[in-house]
C-alpha cells in the first residue's frame, strides 16, 4: 500500500524531532568550541533561535549549555541567551569571550558587545525596536548607523534588515530565523543540521516560510 503526502512529511517530522531532541551529556563531543550570545528584546524570538542552535549542536552529538537570561518573560524586555558549543562546563559566556553574537535588534548589540571577543562576529538586524520611552518621547533612540560604525572598529560586523528579508519570506516574524542562517556561515555545524532542526522545531503551518527566510538569511552574508 503506498503511503499518502501526509504520512511521509509525519514520517520526515517524527524523524527530524528524534535527531534534535537528543540528550547529549557533558560528556559530547568537545573537539571544537564556539560560543554565541543571542540579544534582542521580547517578542523577537530569541528562544527559538537560540533552541534552533542548541537542538542543532545536540543533533551534531557535541556538548552544550545554554543560558536564557533577562527580560525572556517580558514582552519588550532586554533579552540576552548564551549557547556553548563544545562546552562541558559553565552555560554562562565570559566577558570578551563569545566568538559571535546574533543580535536581533541594533541597539541590543552595543549593550551586549561586551560579551564578543576582539575581532569576533556581530550579526546584527539593522530594524530598530523602539523601547516605550521613545515612543512617548522621554528619550531618543541612537542612530543606527553611528551605532554599526562604533561597533566596527573592534568587531566584524554582518549587518542587515533581517525583519524585511523575513517579510519577503512571507512573515516577518521570521527575522530570528533569518538570523540563523546568516549565522549559519560561521557556526562550525552543518547547514543541513540546522535545517533539520528548524523542521522540528516550528509547527508546520509555518514552516515553508521559516525554510525560506533561513535561506534568505544565509543569501545575505556571503
Amino acid at each position: 500500500m503506498s503511503e499518502n503526502c501526509d504520512s511521509k512529511s509525519s514520517k520526515n517530522r517524527n524523524s527530524n524531532e528524534n535527531k534534535c531532541f537528543g540528550s547529549v551529556p557533558n560528556s559530547g563531543k568537545t573537539d571544537v568550541k564556539y560560543d554565541v550570545a543571542i540579544c534582542g528584546v521580547g517578542g523577537q524570538g530569541a528562544i527559538l533561535a537560540s533552541d534552533i542552535l542548541g537542538r542543532a549542536a545536540v543533533a551534531e552529538g557535541r556538548a552544550v549549555q545554554a543560558a536564557e537570561t533577562h527580560g525572556m518573560a517580558q514582552r519588550g524586555g532586554s533579552v540576552e541567551n548564551h549557547v556553548r558549543i563544545g562546552s562541558a562546563y559553565g552555560s554562562l559566556i565570559s566577558k570578551r569571550g563569545a566568538d559571535l553574537m546574533i543580535a536581533l535588534e541594533p541597539a541590543e548589540a552595543v549593550r551586549y558587545a561586551h560579551l564578543v571577543k576582539d575581532g569576533g562576529v556581530i550579526i546584527v538586524n539593522t530594524e530598530p525596536v523602539y523601547p516605550f520611552t521613545v515612543t512617548t518621547g522621554k528619550a531618543e533612540y541612537p542612530d543606527v548607523d553611528l551605532m554599526l560604525a562604533a561597533l566596527s572598529e573592534s568587531f566584524d560586523v554582518r549587518a542587515f534588515n533581517a525583519s524585511d528579508i523575513a517579510k519577503s519570506a512571507g512573515n516577518r516574524q521570521a527575522a530570528n530565523v533569518v538570523m540563523i542562517g546568516a549565522a549559519s556561515h560561521f557556526i562550525p555545524l552543518q547547514e543541513q543540521t540546522f535545517i533539520d532542526c528548524i523542521k522540528a522545531l516550528v509547527p508546520p503551518k509555518f514552516l515553508d516560510v521559516n525554510l525560506k527566510a533561513f535561506e534568505l538569511g544565509k543569501k545575505s552574508v556571503q
